[in-house]
């Protein structure tokens, strides 16, 4: 099979989503540091070009975040070959994978909440480049996780305010807010 690597803006200007014509991965991995790489081949030699500063894969794509002073047209080409080449070379994500349908846990209202969030919300946020988890509900109060290009873009907390709340209070009307705990 020929690997064919996309690349595709954010709304965070500082990541770039490089999509390929192949399934990376059910689920997500979020690789924010060079150190939390240590178990993904993959992440681990992405992070070796210093204007690497995070990593994030998703099904069929990965999220680079770049440092400051590099500049996409001077790297993507340089990404996109290794990407490419990462892909053909079946480099893993993860060392010992074993990966699972998404298991909803807590009372039947926050597995409602989940669910509404993997189904809906999830697909969307994955497009831009990131990736949503939820965390917890209490008193109203359903606080997510936001990662990969989401993670530190401008345009996220409208994403939580206006998006994802207004669906959960439309679709469950016990939630009040939905906030963020940012990493």
């Amino acid at each position: 099979m020929t690997i064919n690597v996309y690349t595709e803006q954010t709304p965070n200007p500082a990541t770039m989503k490089f999509m390929v014509n192949k399934l990376l991965i059910n689920g997500s991995e979020d690789f924010a540091t060079r150190e939390s790489a240590e178990h993904s081949p993959f992440a681990k030699e992405l992070f070796k070009f210093n204007f690497v500063s995070g990593v994030f894969f998703a099904s069929n794509f990965v999220t680079i975040t770049k440092t400051e002073d590099a500049e996409w047209p001077d790297i993507e080409p340089i990404l996109k070959e290794f990407v490419k080449g990462a892909v053909e070379s079946e480099y893993k994500i993860k060392e010992a994978t074993v990966e699972e349908a998404p298991a909803f846990e807590g009372s039947d209202l926050e597995i409602k909440i989940q669910q509404i969030l993997h189904d809906y919300v999830r697909p969307a946020v994955e497009q831009d480049g990131g990736a949503i988890s939820y965390k917890s509900f209490d008193e109203g109060v359903v606080t997510v996780e936001l990662r990969g290009s989401c993670s530190g873009c401008p345009s996220s907390t409208i994403t939580l305010k206006s998006g994802i709340q207004n669906l959960l209070q439309r679709m469950v009307p016990e939630v009040k807010e939905v906030v963020s705990n940012a990493l």
